[in-house]
């Protein structure tokens, strides 16, 4: 029932769930109330009667496990790359046991130049649990590298739903209109972090803009 849920929630997506992916499904339902959140320090929040419409934060230097996918729908290179992970974090690793999930999972894109879609490649990455962050177990998969990522400091907006380009290009363009013009932040590369499973009609998502260093 569990796996059928599932490969009903990847047809959305317009990708087809392999069998394989039962015991990774499984073991990821077993543990979804233990998730690490990824550190970081709130810089600042902005807002209207009390309700932050974005904030700004720094994130540490840390060990991320990463792929990159082009396919040809956001929603697809997503989807790809998170089942390479839910392999890699739930046995497919140097030391065979659950890792443990940690949250948000980042998927960074980049913008054409015309600004106007997002270009087919799209970087999914996973922060390893602190447990993991001085030795992080080696992916049995070659397309998972093991990235030591710079401190990153942004400003992040929550919008909430399913994510597609449409969705993105959206909450990118409302973003700029509650910012203004400033040349603070990148133009063109982009984060869409994800805090829960794609099951979740009303997921909770974020935006963020990168700040220049």
């Amino acid at each position: 029932r569990l796996f059928a849920h599932w490969e009903a929630v990847a047809s959305t997506h317009r990708v087809n769930l392999p069998r394989d992916m039962a015991g990774p499904i499984a073991q990821m339902a077993r543990h979804r109330h233990a998730r690490e959140p990824v550190p970081y320090v709130s810089l600042s929040q902005h807002g209207k009667c009390e309700e932050a419409a974005y904030e700004e934060r720094q994130y540490p230097a840390g060990k991320w496990a990463c792929v990159t996918m082009g396919e040809p729908m956001y929603e697809q290179s997503i989807s790809m790359s998170f089942m390479k992970l839910m392999r890699y974090i739930c046995k497919e690793n140097s030391v065979g046991c659950h890792l443990g999930m940690t949250i948000p999972v980042l998927n960074e894109i980049h913008l054409t130049k015309e600004g106007t879609e997002l270009e087919r490649e799209v970087l999914t990455a996973y922060y390893l649990p602190g447990e993991f962050q001085q030795n992080p177990p080696v992916p049995m998969d070659p397309e998972i590298h093991i990235t030591e990522r710079a401190p990153l400091r942004v400003i992040t907006r929550v919008f909430y739903g399913m994510t597609t380009e449409e969705t993105i290009l959206r909450e990118i363009s409302l973003f700029w209109e509650l910012l203004g013009s400033t040349d603070m932040v990148l133009q063109g590369t982009y984060i869409v972090a994800s805090y829960e499973n794609p099951s979740i009609p009303q997921r909770r998502n974020e935006i963020w803009f990168i700040r220049r260093a």
